[in-house]
């Protein structure tokens, strides 16, 4: 079919991807965009301004992999599809695909943030089949924390929000446990380091309403931990226990209400090896490697790809 682009510019990285759909080689660049110490994140104008000027660069390095025309590009315009969602910093994205895509006269092709994690956790997971099968995902990222179910609908998937976190999002969570230990944003790879050195067990009961979870009270309960001089590693660790045990919680809530399904687990909260460790033992799932969990344009290459077979 040939060689399909895909650009992503997120709330915290700078991505793009090339797709070979002949020789099935993927090649990715991405870079993290840069948060001020004790910072929990970037005005949306910063985002913006950072993705503008890292993005010709990432195009010039990425293109000396071209083996060929361009077939097509993707490129991620708002974290969901839905008529609401909007981010100004996918603008950069949308610009340059925009562009290339008129100057190379090839199709261009519009995707949100969130698909483009399924698509990129399933083709790191060698699971692209699953894009013609039902199944549900577990979206866990510093924005998002939700469960979807998913089903295929011509050349774009179906989404369908079936339970949330009813606050707090788990990136947020930990971004915040981690400021509050001097941890740099973001936090997720630090606090788990720390959370490591811990030999403390805790018992979580997690806060549900049906399938939906809430979150703000680790957040709470950290704080107090702290207040009390309790170590850092142990609050790291009561950090890491509690978002899974509400993960479990929603897995189990949501097996019961449909049934045997297959199970995917994407986002960069998902990266953490002792979440995906104890979830695994309980529920199994599809987890697929760091890489194509936190965010990346790969997916949106694939779903590129993907779309212009349907055209």
């Amino acid at each position: 079919m040939g060689i399909f682009l895909g650009i992503d510019t997120s709330n915290y990285t700078t991505s793009m991807a090339l797709w070979d759909t002949d020789s099935k080689k993927l090649i990715q660049q991405k870079k993290l965009l840069s948060v001020q110490k004790g910072a929990l994140g970037l005005r949306q104008s910063e985002a913006l301004f950072q993705h503008i000027r890292q993005l010709p660069d990432m195009a010039e390095d990425l293109c000396e992999n071209l083996t060929g025309p361009l077939s097509g590009i993707g490129v991620s315009t708002q974290p969901r599809r839905q008529k609401d969602s909007y981010m100004p910093c996918f603008l950069a994205g949308e610009s340059q695909a925009r562009t290339m895509a008129a100057v190379f006269h090839v199709p261009l092709f519009s995707f949100s943030h969130q698909e483009g994690h399924i698509a990129a956790a399933l083709y790191g997971s060698d699971h692209l089949d699953w894009l013609q099968r039902p199944f549900l995902a577990f979206h866990f990222s510093g924005g998002t924390s939700e469960s979807l179910y998913i089903r295929p609908e011509g050349r774009w998937i179906e989404i369908e929000r079936v339970a949330a976190s009813l606050d707090l999002k788990a990136g947020q969570a930990v971004d915040r446990v981690g400021q509050m230990l001097g941890l740099p944003f973001p936090s997720g790879p630090s606090l788990e380091k720390l959370a490591a050195k811990s030999q403390k067990s805790f018992l979580v009961r997690p806060v549900m309403k049906d399938c939906n979870c809430s979150l703000s009270g680790v957040e709470n309960r950290c704080r107090v931990m702290l207040e009390k001089g309790e170590a850092a590693e142990d609050i790291a660790r009561y950090c890491l226990v509690f978002l899974t045990e509400s993960i479990c919680a929603m897995t189990k809530a949501l097996l019961q209400k449909f049934g045997k399904i297959p199970l995917l687990f994407a986002g960069g909260v998902m990266c953490n090896q002792f979440i995906r460790q104890n979830v695994e033992q309980r529920y199994g799932g599809v987890f697929c490697p760091p890489v194509f969990s936190s965010d990346n344009a790969a997916g949106i290459a694939v779903l590129a790809a993907r779309a212009a077979q349907e055209v």
